[in-house]
Order: C-alpha cells, then sequence, then structure tokens
C-alpha cells in the first residue's frame, strides 16, 4: 500500500517544516513524521479515530505536536490534512 499526500496536505505540512525556527527541530519532525506515516503502508488501520469527528472514515496518526490525518482508499492512504496540535481542526 502506498502513502500519499494530497496537495493541501502536503503544502500544508512543508510550510509548517519550513517555518520552524530551529533547523534541526524541523529535519527530526520530518524523519519522525516520515517514519509514522510509513507504517502505514503496512498497518494502514493503525491510527486512530479522529475524537473530534468519529463518524468520518477518516483515522489520524500523532507525530509530536502534529496531527497528520488520513483516509484509506483502495491501495492507497492519502494524508488529506495536517494540523498542529494546538489548533481544532475542521473536518477533514
Amino acid at each position: 500500500m502506498k502513502v500519499r499526500f494530497t496537495p493541501s496536505a502536503r503544502s500544508r505540512f512543508f510550510a509548517e517544516y519550513i517555518k520552524a525556527r530551529n533547523p534541526l527541530a524541523a529535519l527530526a519532525l520530518l524523519v519522525q513524521a516520515k517514519k509514522s506515516l510509513r507504517r502505514l503502508s503496512t498497518y494502514p488501520q493503525s491510527g486512530r479515530k479522529i475524537p473530534e469527528f468519529p463518524e468520518l472514515p477518516h483515522r489520524e496518526v500523532i507525530v509530536p505536536r502534529y496531527r497528520f490525518f488520513y483516509r484509506v482508499e483502495k491501495q492507497t492512504v492519502w494524508i488529506v490534512a495536517v494540523w498542529h496540535g494546538a489548533q481544532l481542526p475542521a473536518a477533514p
């Protein structure tokens, strides 16, 4: 199974990555996010249901300070949104 970002999720994640004031922290976030999201290719249901939206088919993976919302379609895990943990999410 492949893990892909939607264009809006990709731009949001990289905007957060680029605006980080600490380059080492930004790199650590990138490495941890890749590791956590790679797991979805083998275990696509391993993320939890989104507590704010339990009725949706989406799930989330938390990489400290960020929430990655995703959905599974056929053989692809789509990362549809990336939110900072301090934000209140809108429906993905």
